[in-house]
C-alpha cells in the first residue's frame, strides 16, 4: 500500500520555488520618465520667466519698449553692428509718436540706452524659447517624458509662442496714432499671459516633485474647501496683477501720491472725465490707481480669510504654506503703499512687481498643498 502523502508536501520533490517580487499597481505601470530631470529643466524655465518679467518691467519703466519698431523673430536676434545700422534704427524710431511728441531731440547715444533694454527683453524671450525647445525635444527623442506629460510640456511651448505674438501686438499699439506708449490693456494681456505661463510651470514643478502614486494617495486627504477658497485667492491675485499692469501702462503710480486718500479725498478728482466712458477704466490715471488700491484692500481682506482657514488645516506643512502666503501678502501691501507715497521710483516699482511673482508662486504652492497634502507623523499634526 502506497504511503500517504504528508500535508503541505511539495508537489515537485526537491523543486525550488523562487519568490517573485510583487508587481506594481496600475499607477506604477505607466512610464515614469525623467521626472527629476524635467523638473530641473522646468525650474530653469521658471527662473528665466521671472527674469523676463523683471526685465519687461524695467523696459516699461524706462520707456524703452517702442525703441525697436519692427518684429523680426529670427533676424532681429542680431543687434546693430555698425554706424549705418544704428542710424537706420534711430531713423525708424524718429517716425513714431513717442519720439515726435515726447523725445524730440534725443541723441543717438540716448537712443542706444533704451534700444538695449528692448533688445535684451526680446533676446531673453528667444533664449526661453530655445531652452524650452532643447529640453522638450531632447526628452521627447530620448523617450524620457512620463506618461501623460507630453501634452502639458508641449502646451508650455505653445503659450510661449503666443506670448511672443501678444508682445508684438502690444508694441504695435504704440507705433501709430497719437499714443506715446503701448495700450495699457495690451500690456495687461502681455503680463497676464506671463503669469499664466509662470503658474503652469510652478504647478508642474510641484507635481513632478512627488511620485504619481504619492499624489494619488495624497488626494484622499485633500481639503476640498481649502482648495476651493485658495483657488479664489489665486483668481483675485491675478485680477490685481492685471490692474497693476494697467497702472504701469499709463504711469498712474506716479500720480496721487498721498495715502490713504487720493488728492485729499476718497475718490480721485474727475474719475470719469474721458469720453467714451469705458476709456476711463484704462486711461484715466486717477480711476485706474483707485481700482488698483481698492482691489488691493479687497485682496488683503480675503487673504486674511484664507489664512485663517488655512491655519485650521490638520497638516503642518499645509499650515506653513498658508502662513507663507499671508506673510508675503503683508510685504506686498507694504511695498505697494511705499510705491504710491514715493511716486513709484524704479527700484521700488520693480520690487513690487517681483513681489507679485513671489506671492503668485506661494499662493499656487499653498493651493497645491490643499489638494495634495504631504504625509506627516502624528506628532507633526499636533
Amino acid at each position: 500500500m502506497a504511503e500517504k502523502r504528508k500535508l503541505f508536501e511539495e508537489v515537485a520533490s526537491g523543486a525550488q520555488v523562487e519568490a517573485k517580487a510583487p508587481a506594481g499597481g496600475m499607477i506604477d505601470a505607466g512610464k515614469r520618465g525623467a521626472r527629476g530631470g524635467i523638473r530641473l529643466w522646468l525650474m530653469l524655465m521658471f527662473a528665466l520667466v521671472v527674469v523676463m518679467i523683471g526685465v519687461g518691467g524695467l523696459t516699461r519703466l524706462t520707456d524703452s519698449g517702442l525703441s525697436i519698431t519692427e518684429w523680426k523673430p529670427v533676424t532681429g536676434a542680431m543687434p546693430p553692428m555698425d554706424a549705418a545700422t544704428w542710424d537706420s534704427e534711430f531713423e525708424k524710431y524718429r517716425q513714431i509718436p513717442e519720439y515726435q511728441l515726447q523725445n524730440k531731440g534725443m541723441t543717438l547715444s540716448e537712443f542706444k540706452s533704451i534700444y538695449w533694454w528692448e533688445w535684451g527683453h526680446r533676446q531673453l524671450g528667444r533664449v526661453i524659447g530655445l531652452v524650452w525647445a532643447i529640453g522638450f525635444f531632447g526628452f521627447l527623442l530620448a523617450r524620457r517624458i512620463p506618461t501623460g506629460w507630453t501634452g502639458r510640456l508641449l502646451g508650455l511651448g505653445a503659450l510661449g509662442g503666443l506670448q511672443g505674438a501678444v508682445g508684438w501686438w502690444m508694441v504695435s499699439s504704440g507705433l501709430g496714432g497719437e499714443m506715446l506708449d503701448v495700450a495699457s490693456y495690451r500690456l495687461a494681456t502681455h503680463l497676464g499671459l506671463a503669469f499664466v505661463i509662470l503658474g503652469f510651470i510652478a504647478w508642474y514643478v510641484y507635481s513632478l516633485g512627488r511620485e504619481e502614486r504619492d499624489l494619488m494617495q495624497a488626494r484622499r486627504d485633500a481639503q476640498p474647501k481649502l482648495f476651493s477658497i485658495s483657488t479664489g485667492l489665486m483668481h483675485f491675485a491675478f485680477l490685481q496683477i492685471l490692474l497693476g499692469a494697467l497702472v504701469a501702462g499709463i504711469d498712474a503710480g506716479r500720480t496721487y501720491n498721498d495715502w490713504p486718500l487720493m488728492a485729499g479725498a476718497f475718490l480721485p478728482p474727475f474719475p470719469f472725465e474721458l469720453e467714451p466712458l469705458w476709456r476711463n477704466f484704462f486711461e484715466n490715471a486717477g480711476l485706474v490707481q483707485f481700482m488698483h488700491r481698492m482691489a488691493g484692500y479687497g485682496l488683503f481682506v480675503f487673504g486674511i480669510v484664507v489664512w485663517l482657514r488655512g491655519r485650521r488645516a490638520p497638516n503642518a506643512d499645509t499650515r506653513f504654506r498658508f502662513n507663507s502666503v499671508f506673510a508675503m501678502l503683508l510685504v506686498q501691501v507694504a511695498l505697494g503703499i511705499v510705491a504710491v507715497v514715493y511716486g513709484a521710483p524704479l527700484q521700488i516699482a520693480i520690487l513690487h512687481q517681483l513681489g507679485a511673482v513671489i506671492l503668485w508662486a506661494l499662493i499656487l504652492r499653498a493651493r497645491f498643498a490643499a489638494r495634495y497634502p504631504k504625509k506627516q507623523s502624528i506628532r507633526e499634526g499636533v
